[in-house]
């Protein structure tokens, strides 16, 4: 009798049987696809990639002698002590495409200090003419040294062994490497031995691959491939396409495409996602536990100590991707039945047409090297901001944007950067999206920035003047669905943001590279009417109360009534994110005020365009503290910086209040 084959994950497969012809046609035309939509690096890349790898691991082991020398160390020994680099994240996995970076670990001997990493190592890369956008960032989470090597993106982490040397053949699969390691490189070579260990539990390498492929540019066009903003990274992602490829071990890549949204539309997060079982190591480090950890979505890295790769994920967040994983069944099912092609699952995201209202945080910097760290903290700790908001039950949806949009001022004058970063924005300016909803900077655990510091101040923070001509801008979008209004309630809608918003401030003028007299922070309410054309990358806007009328042909037993455009509308009235209609019941606000960013109420009938002032100080200009409303727009605003927009003596329904 035949011994029964073995497979890999913490339950036995739920069929072991192989796909249909009809499958593997599919999985060939999914192939095609991704082909088409340039997912795979050409062979001239792919030799780029490999002669920059080969030249840092050189430059890691003269880095080590150079740090051994320092400290003292014999000669003979110091060109001994080796060193070497690991490739992990999608380059490692093999799924990466031909602009992602490589996420690269450099595995150093006891004597190499991280403080000699930051030191000697970046001197020695900022000496290469092949090196350019060369960032450190010592006090990360995960220490990282960010750069860009002959047009490849790299990130580089350091891990120190407690061993004298580091032999040419070392692998990290041993626990006992992380006896008496400190925390940090417990993290960074915690990203390279997740990915080997993904590696050796899937049954099949190259379905996995397709597979992981075909949902990493689903979830990017859908906008849910960052760790950062709440969603999930790609480390994430690559668990949830092992562990149907483990429970399917002999189907091919669009089977397993099928069943990994059949799988997740049925899931039920009290169990963790899990590729083998949590084990214990002679380190005696934190393991992830659901009797001391809650998470919303929790999926558990392999390696040990095992984590939990998605604990962002808030519950608007949760709401977004759970909605999506429907809309991916539907469409797949579709596909299977060829009555849709796989380009119907790649439709890019409809963001900034399905909510009525937004907030735009905005952080400006006069510096351009120190504007790239604090923009890259302020994306980190949005998902704070979204948290914080989810406490004030006022929300349906807060629905966080992958990305930011940069921009770049040439100012005239001191004068008008100045008023730049005080939030008088001209209505125009160099911009692109800071990172394509298709970046692979989440492909590895743990990356993100500096613990922060308490610090109380207004919620503009103003320069002091007379600090460059150049100004610097990063905007982030929040989707906002306000909560159902409470039955029986009428009169005024009051919402108190205060307390989360000067949480979010404090948070963000508590890093370690915020410059009071070079940066500040603003935020803005917007209606969608309002977003500027950057975020529609050349699509065509929605119309002025498209998103109300829609709702309203499409809601049956909706409230009879006339009602003007500037005084209603229902915030059931936009789809879902995903076009599902699980949305509430009804939600009426009346002129709603926007929040300025001093915290005084400035009204929304006409929110504040791109090129409006915010109100600073007190009351926005020629109001009085109570925040009049806009119903007009003002004039045409020149380029440079424009005036406030001037007010008109109207109230709202709902007030905000954000300090």
């Amino acid at each position: 009798m035949e011994a029964r084959q073995k497979y890999p994950g913490v339950t036995p497969p739920i069929d072991v049987t192989a796909s249909t012809e009809e499958e593997e046609a599919l999985a060939g035309d999914l192939l095609g696809v991704l082909r088409a939509e340039n997912q795979f690096e050409s062979d001239e890349e792919r030799r780029t990639r490999e002669t920059v790898l080969g030249k840092i691991d050189r430059m890691v082991k003269e880095f080590v002698y150079r740090a051994a020398i320092k400290h003292k160390l014999p000669e003979g020994l110091a060109q001994m002590c080796g060193g070497k680099i690991f490739a992990f994240g999608s380059y490692r996995l093999g799924v990466h495409g031909p602009s992602a970076d490589i996420d690269t670990l450099c595995v150093v001997p006891s004597h190499v200090s991280r403080n000699d990493f930051f030191d000697i190592m970046h001197g020695m890369l900022r000496e290469r003419s092949e090196v350019t956008e060369l960032v450190a960032v010592p006090d990360a989470h995960v220490p990282v040294i960010k750069m860009v090597f002959s047009g490849v993106e790299i990130d580089l982490t350091v891990a120190v062994l407690q061993q004298p040397t580091i032999p040419e053949d070392l692998e990290l699969f041993d626990n006992n490497l992380l006896r008496n390691m400190d925390s940090a490189s417990v993290r960074s070579l915690n990203g390279s031995r997740v990915t080997d260990e993904i590696l050796r539990l899937v049954p099949n390498i190259p379905t996995f691959r397709l597979a992981l492929r075909c949902i990493k540019l689903w979830a990017k066009r859908r906008a849910i491939y960052s760790n950062k903003a709440g969603f999930l990274g790609g480390v994430a992602w690559a668990m949830l396409v092992a562990r149907v490829c483990q429970l399917y071990p002999n189907k091919c890549a669009s089977t397993v495409v099928r069943r990994f949204f059949s799988v997740l539309t049925k899931k039920r997060w009290e169990t963790p996602i899990m590729l083998k079982n949590i084990e214990t190591g002679p380190a005696h480090l934190e393991v992830w536990s659901s009797n001391r950890y809650h998470h919303r979505m929790p999926i558990i890295t392999p390696a040990y100590p095992s984590m939990c790769a998605t604990h962002n994920v808030s519950m608007s967040t949760k709401q977004i991707m759970e909605l999506e994983f429907k809309r991916g069944l539907a469409t797949v099912s579709s596909i299977m039945s060829r009555e849709a092609t796989w380009d119907a699952l790649f439709e890019k995201h409809q963001f900034f047409h399905s909510y009525k209202f937004y907030f735009q945080v905005n952080v400006a910097s006069s510096d351009a090297e120190a504007h790239g760290r604090i923009q890259g903290f302020v994306e980190s700790r949005l998902r704070h901001y979204v948290l914080q908001l989810e406490t004030t039950r006022q929300f349906f949806i807060i629905h966080p944007f992958i990305h930011g949009y940069d921009r770049k001022f040439d100012c005239a004058t001191d004068a008008e950067a100045q008023r730049i970063r005080d939030g008088f924005l001209p209505e125009k300016a160099d911009a692109a999206p800071n990172k394509d909803g298709a970046s692979e900077k989440d492909d590895a655990p743990g990356k993100d920035d500096a613990s922060n510091k308490d610090d109380e101040g207004p919620h503009t923070e103003a320069p002091a003047a007379g600090q460059g001509k150049e100004v610097h801008i990063s905007s982030f979008y929040i989707g906002l669905r306000l909560a159902e209004r409470d039955r029986g309630t009428s009169g005024r809608r009051r919402l108190d943001l205060s307390a989360p918003t000067q949480a979010f401030i404090r948070l963000i003028k508590g890093a370690q590279d915020w410059d009071s007299n070079t940066m500040s922070v603003f935020i803005r309410f917007l209606r969608s009417e309002q977003l500027p054309d950057e975020v529609f990358d050349g699509e065509s806007r929605p119309r002025p109360g498209a998103l109300r009328s829609s709702a309203k042909k499409s809601k049956k037993g909706a409230r009879k009534g006339k009602r003007s455009a500037d005084d209603s509308v229902a915030t059931d009235a936009s789809p879902s994110p995903t076009g599902d209609d699980q949305q509430p019941k009804k939600a009426r606000f009346d002129g709603v005020q926007a929040p300025s960013t001093s915290g005084v109420p400035v009204g929304a009938g006409r929110a504040q365009q791109p090129g409006d002032a915010p109100a600073s100080n007190g009351a926005a200009p020629g109001q009085d503290s109570a925040g009049a409303a806009a119903d007009e727009p003002g004039p045409q605003q020149p380029m440079t910086i424009p005036p406030p927009a001037p007010p008109v003596a109207k109230v709202g329904g709902i007030r905000l209040r954000l300090l």
